[in-house]
């Protein structure tokens, strides 16, 4: 079976790559053209309303006491009751409050937003063939006939290398860690940065609740890995020592140690 055409298109956006990329006939024709318009402008004005880093945002605005919830982007409403839920599936080890620079507690809902804003663009593509990649977290779908998406998980101890690779169809991965960031996460339960995973990879049918899984787990620790049976995601858990986890029907192939 010969491989159907294929298109990319890149851009920064939340201080990272966002990759888009399509298969199948007719990509450069104006619809296709529209719908990569409509994904790309979706994700910069989630970045617009939920940035930390935007003085101007709706969650700095928030943070500061300019802004209540109610008075936001509907967004953010919508954002804030999924991380309550995010709280309660993963045992609270999915936290939004997070300690500012100063040590307080403050409203910090990003290890959502970017699985739950990439999803929504994802949905913008209906009816197309695609990978969407925004940092490493990724969605994918395929159309009939085509072959699966090849998606790479990288080997924090080495980013040269690829710890598994995960061959799909559709659905969602999402990865969290320190390899890449160091100590950005934080577990909620003894109050300090979460060290104890170098990465975990989270796969299943939506980027919001993989990335959601990815996060509690890393802030978890080895024993991370725990919160998924019974969730429909699957994941690959590398502490910093290089150990491996994996749940009993993780689909990807792994690398050899």
């Amino acid at each position: 079976m010969s491989a159907p055409p294929r298109r990319a298109w890149v851009e920064q956006i939340m201080g990272m790559p966002v990759s888009l990329h399509l298969r199948g006939p007719g990509l450069s024709a104006p619809p296709v053209a529209a719908a990569v318009d409509a994904v790309f402008a979706l994700l910069r004005q989630a970045d617009a309303v939920f940035s930390t880093y935007r003085a101007d945002s709706d969650v700095s605005r928030i943070r500061r006491g300019e802004l209540a919830v109610a008075d936001a982007h509907p967004w953010v409403a919508e954002v804030a009751a999924l991380c309550e839920q995010a709280r309660g599936r993963t045992g609270g080890w999915f936290d939004a409050m997070l300690p500012d620079p100063g040590g307080a507690p403050s409203w910090d809902p990003t290890g959502l937003v970017k699985g739950w804003a990439v999803e929504a663009a994802a949905r913008l593509l209906s009816g197309h063939d695609f990978c969407l990649n925004a940092g490493g977290d990724v969605v994918v779908a395929t159309l009939p006939g085509h072959p699966p998406w090849r998606v790479g998980v990288e080997d924090p101890a080495d980013p040269s290398r690829l710890a598994a690779v995960l061959p799909l169809a559709g659905g969602a991965v999402a990865t969290s860690g320190t390899a890449r960031r160091g100590a950005h996460l934080f577990d909620p339960y003894r109050g300090a940065a979460a060290t104890g995973v170098a990465g975990v990879t989270v796969t299943g049918p939506s980027l919001l609740w993989a990335d959601v899984y990815a996060t509690a787990a890393a802030a978890k620790g080895a024993t991370g890995l725990t919160l998924l049976p019974g969730t429909g995601y699957e994941a690959l858990l590398i502490e910093p020592g290089g150990r491996r986890h994996t749940t009993g029907r993780f689909p990807g192939t792994c690398a050899a140690v």
